[in-house]
């Protein structure tokens, strides 16, 4: 499989690949500018990578919101039609009832139905979800939006998961990765998947929680780098402190 393009794989539309899961408040405004100019990450005729999404390109915009637009009902309400068993599962953990839950809550709500995720994918999670006007934390609006994405990341593992391992390689990620629109350089992926190289010179396997994590990771700093490259086409002319305010917080901010 050739790989001659960072995001843009073929344009063959009959073969399946799922688009990816979104933030919460992603649309899909990108879809028509797409149409109206060569775009540089879709690799679907029908579909933007990872879905429909968009970001904000306003330079006021909270970076760790990554663009969201929240909902003007409280976010300290379930959108209608959330299912029991998430409203459940938050309640159950919200202990103080007050409405939002803190990393080891969110951990613990998860890990009953996904599994235990480390706090570091907890923390990220919570950075590329959280509402804005309640930092560190997360209210029923985002958890549901969280539970959904992670269903979303869960059918992509278990499809790449061609072995039935619980397990995914670094072939694996890559041919996921490059299912939901993401040709990554082999480079990358190395640099990705080196973080959870034991030392014990065995082939590094991922499990679900460091797939998520890998997975935010590409998402999360693509989305930012999108919103400079307003014409797709995979370049971008960033000043020093404009790369430096993109990457910085995110990865300071679940570490």
């Amino acid at each position: 499989m050739a790989y001659s393009n960072r995001y843009n794989n073929n344009n063959n539309s009959q073969s399946y690949a799922p688009s990816a899961p979104s933030f919460p408040g992603e649309q899909s405004q990108y879809t028509s500018a797409a149409a109206a100019a060569p775009n540089y990450y879709a690799h679907h005729s029908q579909s933007y990578p990872y879905g429909t999404t968009t970001t904000s390109s306003s330079s006021n915009s909270a970076y760790g919101s990554y663009g969201q637009q929240y909902p003007p009902s409280s976010s300290s309400e379930f959108p209608a039609g959330t299912h029991p068993d998430v409203i459940r599962s938050f309640q159950m953990v919200d202990r103080d009832r007050s409405g939002f839950i803190d990393e080891n809550e969110l951990q613990q709500a998860l890990s009953s139905t996904y599994n235990r995720f480390s706090l570091r994918t907890i923390r990220l999670l919570i950075f590329l979800f959280k509402n804005p006007n309640a930092p560190l934390t997360i209210g029923p609006t985002e958890f549901a939006a969280l539970w959904t994405c992670l269903g979303q990341w869960q059918a992509i593992f278990q499809r790449y998961d061609k072995d039935r391992s619980g397990k995914i390689d670094l072939f694996e990620l890559r041919d996921a990765l490059y299912g939901i629109g993401y040709a990554v350089p082999a480079s990358i992926l190395q640099l990705l998947v080196s973080k959870y190289d034991d030392g014990s010179g065995r082939r590094v396997e991922l499990n679900f929680d460091s797939f998520v994590e890998c997975g935010l990771i590409v998402k999360g700093l693509t989305d930012k780098f999108k919103e400079k490259d307003t014409r797709y086409t995979g370049s971008a002319t960033l000043s020093y402190d404009t790369f430096m305010s993109m990457v910085i917080p995110f990865l300071v901010s679940y570490n």
